[in-house]
């Protein structure tokens, strides 16, 4: 079949090039529409159930929190449930398996909801968070007032009701969060002493005040043949309307008024969250969530533009300043693979020109380059796998692969070409030229499918690897299956329509021998070929020596292998590089219970100190959650994004290039071996030194990664352990306990252990006797508690398209310590007015201010941060420490962190391996029809591995998911050079045997030797190619280098080894076997021994 579509396309070359042509130019076109990104999406499908409810933590947690979790825990595909309760916020976090379709498990728990939702108590508002993913937010802004004219008050106002509807609108956008500022409230402030003297209750005021806000419709009359809308209108629109609330009339008939019992005037709602710009002072700001599934270079485009047409409108003065934009970070990482594509197309066309020495047939693999990866970007398109850092590297991995079959093609032919211009040109030259490729072309498009379909188990990776490297998978197999294609169509259909073979002479000389030169070239016989006599010369004593010594180099091989196994065992592990962003994300924990004007203290100096790093751009901080249900941060846990400058604007380090070299040559090369500039691991130790206060454990981060950890795994550090019990306050000493034992473990930059029971509380502990003999019940004297203590929102006016608050309760001078708390006064249903401390103990204890909970369980959490990159051995020698912390019977401990999702790989990988091996030792068996042949091609796996770890040992790289995919990509490029290396020896073999030299093992050396050494250019011109193509990977400094070099370097290492021990070992081995299986017996007797 493949020699059919040669021949094919050979004859109809018009054809084939026009179709080629079209399919490029609907690539381009495709180029140009498909969405870009920085990284794949590798959020996991979540959907949030979040609900709102005055109460402190552990009412939301039994009342609200538990009931959903348990509800829920029986829904289809769901993978595990995570709840969050803090003081008036619940929030549970559902996690379905891989694959599952987000509006798909919206629709499941929205029904699992309906189910549970009428059980909840009175006044449990509950809604489900925006459709959008773990990493939605794309982009942070803050609103400067350059004027100082405008209060915190009115910048929040204008956020919550203009700015965030107008972003809100945007296409792709799912939600727009409000952070910091005051939110406005109408505060009514309540005298006990004058509601006792009219004889009310607060109650009373609090429904007055709720009755006296409404607008209603009266239907329709008709006057005079026109249609009037009756209206009824009594919304609350200013603090004079709430005075003169009418509560009550006196025995007189007198009217007495909310103005009569206390006070109204606007004041702050109370704050979960409040932020801070660069140090100097709270700051209002907005969060944009993007949509699931949209495309984030776009979503923040349109945000950017709708930004600039609202600037006018904005209130005078005010500036939108943009504190976090992932556009910049998806440009950086997208144009630098760009860029590392394109020198990856030049190093490899230069390759492919130096070794064939030949113009014209350079030109075919070449022109076949940037048409496989044009090409490619159509089922890319279609399959809707976007333009990212992952799915380029998988084309960018695979430039200097997709061009073997060409180069096989091309040099087959010169050589056949060569040949017969030296026989004196006997037949026409395009049969010869057909013939060629025939001969080598089915091994050429199964040698690239082997690559392609060897890359297949990476597609069995689950989770965050799996989305990660999937779309890697995906282009690499698609531009190699495009690349074998295009080397059975487009590459017959080239070389048949422009090969010549006659100069042609005209004017100038000069000319006519550049156009000779590009379109005929000059065919050098093999041996005096200037490439092929220098590789002619280093390796025909190397072949001819282990021929010599077929054993001693077999069992010397096999020590090269093993001594690979020491160095692995040295080799750090971790789940996944890092993927510089270019932003920080500093993420402190303070303890429990701060206050807001504290917190904002802290993040005041915190944004100072980080400000004043000269590499620092930016700093935008929060404490506390911002007004979705994406953010349950309480007050302690503090989140700053820090927008770091350029690279080249961070301090210079003094180095031994620094006075005397030219600039070209330190951008080009010098800082590429030892920069010049301030690292980022010594940006954060110098920022984790300044930041040192009292009280807070500092986490250095980056957004997206925290984000994609705190949706994974709950934890947002590289390491954490989960304590699972049924009492908190055991769960916290285990934590505090087990918070000791890891600072002291080599590596531990911070340890924190969630102070889970150690918030603070006023508790009303009713006395029920009391309580029966004043005739009251509970629910009358917690009315009290909740309105006149707390202060209860009884009502919401509506002020055009704004809404604010109305509060009602007891001055603050009565609620500002305990004995002022036990004077509030309850009403008895006798009128009479007792204090609350006759009916109520009151004290203040301690008790739990967040709970948190994992299907089910009750789960505290301890966040560990370290600054080493080999996360498994920190973790062993953590889990060494954590062992001298006992734990009683029906608690337990987890890992989780980073730590969770590599151990998770590390059982995958032990099917993914073998799966691969297995499955090109198939291919290889199918192709060849010898299990020996497939044998011997296999041994190029075992030779790669010892290039592939002493490299990775030699640049202090860790084994990583990433390293791992550059080992099964490895695979298949091993099976493909082993192939070609086969095939020549077999040819050599076939036409010794043909000619009848094979007459003793001397004719068996010579025919190897011919098969080796003699068609050792094309063997090492496909290797080079492959290993040149991935240098300017290894030479990268642009975003997303670091996971891309884990990739490339076991490619690079193994290439170089496998490549080198199959040109010494490949024929050692083809020699015992063709003597001993065939040859030997063919001559008729023992002859040398080989």
């Amino acid at each position: 079949m493949i020699r059919s579509i040669i021949r094919f396309s050979a004859h109809n070359r018009a054809l084939v090039l026009i179709a080629v042509a079209i399919a490029s130019a609907y690539g381009v076109y495709t180029l140009q529409h498909i969405p870009i990104d920085a990284i794949p999406d590798l959020s996991d499908t979540q959907v949030i159930v979040y609900s709102r409810w005055d109460r402190s933590p552990d009412i939301m947690e039994d009342q609200v929190t538990y009931p959903i979790v348990a509800a829920l825990l029986g829904a289809p595909n769901v993978k595990v449930i995570r709840g969050f309760s803090d003081f008036g916020f619940s929030y549970v976090y559902v996690i379905f398996k891989d694959g599952t379709d987000i509006y798909w498990a919206r629709s499941r728990v929205s029904e699992y909801l309906s189910k549970i939702q009428p059980q909840l108590p009175t006044g449990v508002k509950t809604e489900l968070g925006p459709d959008a993913t773990g990493v939605g937010w794309v982009f942070q802004y803050a609103l400067v007032d350059e004027s100082k004219t405008h209060s915190l008050v009115d910048l929040r106002s204008f956020q919550d009701w203009n700015l965030r509807y107008r972003l809100q609108s945007v296409p792709g956008v799912a939600e727009v969060a409000s952070i910091g500022g005051f939110v406005q409230q109408y505060q009514v402030t309540v005298d006990p002493n004058r509601l006792k003297a009219r004889g009310l209750s607060i109650a009373e005021v609090s429904e007055a005040v709720r009755k006296s806000n409404s607008d209603v419709g009266g239907r329709l009359l008709e006057f005079s043949g026109r249609e009037y809308m009756v209206r009824g209108r009594g919304y609350i629109r200013s603090v004079a309307d709430i005075e003169k609330v009418v509560l009550k009339t006196d025995d007189l008939g007198t009217p007495v008024l909310v103005r009569d019992i206390g006070t109204v005037a606007l004041g702050p709602e109370i704050r979960r969250g409040v932020s801070d710009l660069n140090g100097e002072g709270d700051a209002v700001g907005g969060i944009v969530v993007m949509r699931h599934g949209e495309n984030a270079r776009e979503v923040i485009r349109l945000v950017r533009e709708r930004l600039e047409d609202i600037q006018p409108s904005l209130p005078k003065g005010v500036r939108v300043v943009t504190t976090y934009d992932r556009s910049e970070l998806i440009d950086a990482s997208i144009n630098n693979l760009k860029h590392e594509l394109l020198i990856e197309i030049g190093i490899v066309s230069l390759v492919i020109l130096v070794f064939l020495w030949h113009i014209p047939s350079a030109i075919v693999p070449i022109v076949t380059i940037p048409v496989s990866v044009l090409l490619a970007f159509i089922p890319m398109s279609l399959m809707g796998i976007s333009s990212n850092i992952m799915s380029l590297a998988g084309i960018a991995i695979s430039i200097g692969v997709l061009v073997d079959g060409a180069i096989v093609e091309v040099e087959n032919a010169y050589r056949k070409l060569q040949k017969w211009e030296e026989g004196g040109r006997q037949g026409d030259f395009h049969a010869v030229r057909l013939e060629a490729l025939l001969e080598v072309g089915p091994s050429v498009f199964f040698s690239l499918l082997v690559i392609a379909v060897a890359f297949l188990p990476i597609f069995t990776l689950v989770d965050q690897e799996g989305r990660l490297f999937t779309p890697l998978a995906w282009t690499k197999n698609l531009t190699l299956f495009i690349a074998a294609l295009l080397a059975i169509t487009l590459d017959p259909a080239l070389r048949m329509l422009f090969t010549r073979m006659d100069f042609v002479s005209f004017r100038p000389r000069w000319l006519s021998w550049l156009f000779n030169q590009a379109t005929v070239g000059r065919y050098h016989p093999e041996e005096k070929h200037p490439i092929s006599r220098a590789l002619f010369a280093v390796y025909e004593p190397a072949c001819r020596f282990v021929l010599r010594h077929p054993k001693s180099t077999i069992l010397a091989s096999i020590l090269v292998v093993l001594s690979a196994i020491p160095v692995y065992l040295r080799l750090g592990h971790e789940f996944m590089p890092p993927l510089n962003e270019g932003t920080m994300l500093y993420m402190p924990t303070t303890l429990p219970g701060i206050s807001v004007t504290e917190a904002t203290r802290l993040l005041q100096t915190q944004g100072r100190v980080l400000r004043s790093f000269p590499e620092v751009q930016s700093v935008f901080g929060k404490a506390g959650r911002a007004d979705t249900s994406t953010d349950p941060a309480p007050l302690s846990m503090m989140e700053t994004t820090v927008v770091l400058k350029p690279r080249s604007e961070w301090r210079a380090k003094d180095r031994w290039y620094s006075s005397w070299a030219p600039g070209w040559l330190k951008e080009g090369v010098l800082r590429r071996i030892t920069p010049d500039r301030m690292t980022w691991d010594e940006l954060v130790a110098e920022m984790d030194k300044a930041l040192q206060l009292p009280g807070v454990t500092n986490a250095w981060t980056m957004p997206i990664k925290a984000r994609i950890d705190m949706l994974t795994t709950g934890v947002r550090t590289p390491v954490g352990v989960k304590i699972f019990g049924d009492d908190l306050k055991e769960i916290e000493r285990l934590g505090l306990e087990l918070e000791k034992v890891l600072r002291e473990v080599k590596g531990a930059r911070s340890v924190f252990a969630e102070r889970a029971a150690e918030g603070y509380f006023v508790d009303f502990e009713l006395n029920r006797e009391e309580l029966a003999r004043r005739g009251l019940s509970v629910a009358a004297v917690q009315e009290i508690i909740l309105s006149a203590i707390g202060g209860e929102n009884v009502t919401t006016t509506v002020e055009g398209r704004a809404r604010f608050p109305v509060n009602v309760r007891y001055p603050r001078e009565l609620r500002d310590d305990l004995d002022r708390l036990g004077r509030v006064l309850v009403s008895t249903p006798s009128g009479a007015q007792i204090p609350l401390s006759q009916i109520a103990a009151i004290r203040k204890v301690e008790g739990p201010s967040m709970i948190r909970n994992e299907n089910g369980l009750l789960a505290g959490y301890v966040y560990v941060d370290t600054a080493e990159s080999d996360i498994g051995g920190f973790v062993e020698r953590a889990k060494e420490a954590a062992r001298r912390v006992t734990l009683k019977p029906g608690y337990s401990m987890e890992w989780s962190g980073q730590y969770e999702n590599m151990l998770r790989v590390r059982e995958r990988l032990k099917l993914v391996v073998p799966i691969t091996i297995f499955t090109i030792f198939f291919l290889l068996y199918l192709n060849t029809g010898s299990g020996v042949k497939a044998s011997i091609v296999m041994l190029a796996v075992p030779f790669s591995v010892v290039g592939a770890v002493w490299l990775m040992y030699l640049l202090d790289y860790n084994v990583s998911i990433a390293a791992w995919v550059g080992m099964i990509a490895l695979m298949g490029l091993d099976a493909e050079t082993g192939v070609f290396m086969l095939l020549f020896l077999d040819l050599s073999y076939a036409e010794a045997k043909a000619e009848g030299r094979l007459r003793s093992i001397e004719d068996l050396h010579e025919a190897i030797v011919h098969g080796a050494v003699k068609r050792v250019r094309p063997k090492l011109m496909t290797v080079a190619a492959a290993m040149m193509g991935l240098m300017p990977i290894m030479w990268s400094m642009g975003t997303g280098a670091d996971v891309m070099k884990r990739v490339a370097a076991p490619m690079v290492g193994g290439l170089a080894t496998s490549f080198l021990m199959e040109l010494l070992v490949y024929p050692a081995i083809y020699l015992l076997w063709k003597w001993h299986t065939e040859v030997k017996a063919a001559v008729g007797g023992p002859g040398r021994r080989a």
